[in-house]
This record gives C-alpha cells, structure tokens and sequence, in this order.
C-alpha cells in the first residue's frame, strides 16, 4: 500500500477522481481515500498544515492502512537563487530548522535522545521521479536537496539565509522533516516532493494563484507517473 499525502484541496481530489473502488475514512480531522490508483492499492489524503497534523497523518497511515512507502507533495520556498518558481525539489534528506535544545548542549536542529536528526529520503525514489519529472514535466527544473521544516512560515530574507548557512537547505516548508521522522521512525521509505512557490530573493514575481495552478498540474502529474514507476 502507498501511502500519498497532498498539501492542497484540488490536487487531493484531481488524484482522487483517478482512484477506483475508493473507500473514505476520516481519522482525526482528515479524510483518507483507499482505492486503486493507475493499478496500485493507494489511500490519498490531505495532512494539514504543520508539524503536529503531518507526523499524526503519517502514523495513521502506518496503523491503520499499513503502507509501506510515503509520497508527500506540497508548497515550499527557495533557499538558493537557482531554485525558481515552479521547480521541484526532492527530499535527499530532512530535518527540523526550529529544533531547538542548545540550552542542553545540543546543536540548532538535532533532537533530543535520538540517534539521527537528518532523515534521508528514498534513493530509489529519487530517481524514479527525476525520470518522471523528465517524461511529464520536462519544462521545469528538478533539484535534489535538503528540505528543512518548522512550524513557521519563513518569508524574510535573513532568516532564507540562516537557514542555508546553518543547514545547507534547498527550500523551507511546515511539514516535510516530520512525515520523515514518522516514516524513519516506522522503517518506511519516503520521498518529499516541494514545488517552489518563491525565489530565495524575492526576485520573482507571480500571483499565487498562477503558481498554485502550475504547482497543482505539475505535482498530479509527477504522481501518477511516480505511482506507476514504483515496483
């Protein structure tokens, strides 16, 4: 079973309406959709925004439908000047930016008592969608890289910039490092897809609405194909 996490509403139900035999449980506030998708036994849902919603998401993925991989897409925002509106960036690993024990003896973004702080992304899934990004979006740029998490939206340009001195980030989002640390911790493979919603310098300019038309089309896209690479 795969387990697919989407961020926004339309892309939730645009892979819903590809589903067969869909069956609808709600679980903490979220509705999941179990079905067939292009062959494959599959339950979509939508986490919420956050930390908290996307770890509890992830373990209801985990005990009730069992799955044995996580696909998560969603929205986030360039870290480095290369990385442009509408690009994918996929997860070669996660972790948490607002980790903060240093009052311990801990650094910025390691976690208290675990053995691991940096959760890496699925190698064979990584390159299964950059192939998929290839066939059906071959019009934007793919970055592979890290996906650094908090329960903040970050729009200011000094802290973009702390965040890749401090982390070495590719772009910065709410939910990623989570579903991560919910998927290492299960000892299930994940892959974190982020469209890029704005440049690391504010440089660009484009309605959110045009962005998140794209961003809906280009993640559906890249799903599918994904779902049907995946052995």
């Amino acid at each position: 079973m795969l387990g697919i996490i989407g961020a926004m509403s339309e892309e939730v139900a645009r892979l819903k309406a590809e589903m067969e035999d869909v069956l609808v449980c709600s679980a903490a506030g979220m509705d999941f959709y179990q079905g067939i998708l292009r062959g494959r036994e599959a339950v979509v849902v939508r986490s919420g925004i956050g930390k908290v919603n996307a770890a509890l998401c992830s373990q209801i993925l985990v005990d009730q439908y069992h799955v044995t991989r996580i696909i998560n897409t969603g929205i986030a925002g360039s870290l480095r000047n290369e990385i442009n509106i509408g690009d994918i960036v996929l997860s070669k690993d996660t972790l948490q930016h607002d980790m903060d024990a240093t009052g311990f003896g801990y650094a910025v973004g390691q976690i208290p008592q675990m053995d691991k702080s940096v959760f890496e992304g699925d190698s064979s899934m990584i390159e299964a969608a950059k192939e998929c990004c290839a066939q059906v979006v071959p019009e934007i740029g793919v970055h592979v890289g890290r996906v650094v998490s908090g329960d903040q939206f970050v729009s200011d340009k000094e802290k973009k910039a702390w965040l890749t001195a401090a982390f070495d980030g590719y772009c910065t989002e709410m939910e990623g490092a989570a579903i991560a640390q919910a998927a290492y911790l299960n000892g299930i493979p994940f892959l974190i897809i982020r469209a890029i919603s704005d440049k690391a310098d504010d440089s660009a300019i484009m309605s959110y609405e045009e962005f998140e038309a794209k961003a809906i089309e280009h993640s559906v896209k890249l799903v599918m194909a994904l779902v049907e690479k995946l052995d």
